[in-house]
């Protein structure tokens, strides 16, 4: 554009066109590199403050949240359970509302977003009602757990569930930093609660996570009211289930079975044992939960690299094709695939460098010695060690994933989850029940391995073939 079209631009317009220019020298491809990388590596990062603040509560106060470190085993065991049941039960619509509601905010229908959100949270809330009146009425007949245990099961998957949700629109709508405000509310509520109150800590739990839910949906209504009196819906359309389905159930399959494969591991780890009978069928091991607990770690730690490494294969899906002469797609193609073994180097750097830190945590005297004034068991260490290569694969199978999603190629990751979590199941089992019950973490880390190397093989047969496959999901 010429300097005198440029000046007419308003300020969208001329933010767009310098951050997608029509000219990009090939000097300058390291530069654009650099400057998507400083925004996107640290963002992702800051999405996951709200987790590393729980971290640090109880670090320096002994709870957070939803975790108390003087809970006995059998508490532990109710809350951990109704926190994962929660996280799996919502995670299916929490794709689906990141996906349908974005592509709504992306043409700017604030009315269609809202919509969209609304019934997504509905449909959420009732799937968790109907999933916790299917757990009594089971209970009921085989008597798996005592019905006082199970109704703090329920009461924190609900909560946990329900605010997970909650926060699920805060990032389609890119307010994430609302997310960070709401549980730090939440937080800040269950800590005065526990120091300066007579409840349970059940009591102050429920209530921090209530006080988090509606700051956050607070915000949700005020932020759409203000922004459907600025624009206001042109057509008054509705929801059509059938439509939303068909257009997201992919997602939705993939949501749920990310989070299930995830906790697999625990689960088949603390449901057996090789002192005696369990007191529960399923029994919350503290030294497997620690190991676990830092090797997600590197996962987490991760989270930057998978956000700048899709935030720069979109940018120069589009860079390419802009400079690239069409007659000329497989120099496209190679330059695509050349910036997707840059960004896998990245992680892998980022990987080492993460577990050094991990490293200093369990050795080093400010780590874990110095905050718990006792040294990690040699049980902990070890399923850290076997996790956090499994998080490493699981990272690197879920770029693979965002990379298969941005072309439209979803059944590809569905079929790799499913696959691993087959493996996971089968090998974590039969290890958990033959060696010992640690062993179930060696499921995890192979049924990464296999995702990670699925994914990977499609990849590698949609660089092939990149330009086709880009303009055929656009």
């Amino acid at each position: 554009s010429s300097v005198e079209h440029k000046d007419s631009l308003n300020a969208k317009e001329r933010e767009y066109i310098d951050a997608n220019p029509t000219t990009i020298q090939l000097s300058d491809y390291m530069t654009v590199k650099a400057k998507i990388f400083a925004q996107y590596y640290p963002l992702g990062i800051f999405y996951l403050l709200p987790v590393f603040l729980q971290i640090a509560a109880i670090v320096v106060f002994g709870y957070s949240l939803w975790t108390h470190d003087h809970f006995n085993h059998l508490q532990s065991t109710a809350v951990v359970l109704g926190v994962i049941i929660g996280i799996v039960s919502t995670g299916g619509f929490v794709q689906v509302i990141g996906r349908q509601a974005t592509f709504y905010w992306n043409y700017q229908d604030y009315s269609m977003t809202k919509k969209a959100i609304d019934y997504l949270l509905l449909t959420g809330v009732k799937t968790l009602i109907i999933i916790f009146i299917s757990i009594y009425f089971i209970n009921t007949f085989f008597h798996i757990f005592p019905f006082k245990m199970l109704s703090i099961i329920i009461a924190y998957s609900f909560s946990v569930g329900l605010l997970l949700l909650i926060l699920a629109p805060l990032h389609t709508i890119k307010q994430r930093w609302m997310i960070t405000v709401s549980v730090v509310l939440g937080t800040i509520v269950t800590i005065i609660l526990n120091k300066y109150s007579s409840l349970l800590i059940y009591y102050t739990h429920w209530f921090g996570i209530s006080v988090a839910i509606l700051s956050a949906k607070i915000f949700l209504y005020y932020f759409f009211k203000k922004n459907l009196k600025k624009k206001p819906a042109k057509s008054d359309l509705k929801i059509k289930p059938s439509v939303l389905i068909y257009q997201n159930y992919h997602y939705f399959l993939y949501g749920f079975c990310i989070y299930f494969f995830i906790f697999i591991d625990r689960i088949l780890a603390w449901s057996t044992t090789s002192e005696g009978q369990l007191p529960v069928i399923v029994y919350f091991e503290k030294d497997y939960e620690l190991g676990m607990d830092l090797a997600i770690l590197v996962f987490l730690l991760l989270a930057g690299v998978l956000e700048y490494s899709i935030a720069s294969f979109t940018r120069f899906l589009d860079i390419s094709q802009k400079l690239i002469n069409f007659e000329n797609p497989k120099i496209f193609n190679k330059e695509l695939h050349k910036l997707y073994w840059q960004n896998i180097s990245i992680l892998l750097i980022t990987t080492v460098v993460i577990y050094i830190i991990i490293y200093q945590i369990i050795y080093a005297d400010w780590g874990y010695r110095g905050q718990f004034n006792e040294d990690l068991k040699s049980l902990s260490v070890k399923v850290c060690l076997i996790g956090g290569i499994g998080y490493f694969f699981l990272a690197w199978g879920m770029l693979n994933t965002l990379y298969l999603f941005t072309l439209g190629k979803t059944v590809y990751s569905i079929r790799g989850i499913l696959y691993a979590i087959v493996i996971n199941l089968s090998i974590g089992f039969v290890l958990s029940r033959f060696i010992s019950f640690e062993y179930s973490v060696v499921g995890m880390m192979l049924g990464s391995v296999f995702f990670m190397f699925y994914t990977l093989k499609h990849i590698f047969q949609l660089f092939k073939k990149l330009d086709y496959h880009y303009y055929a999901a656009y």
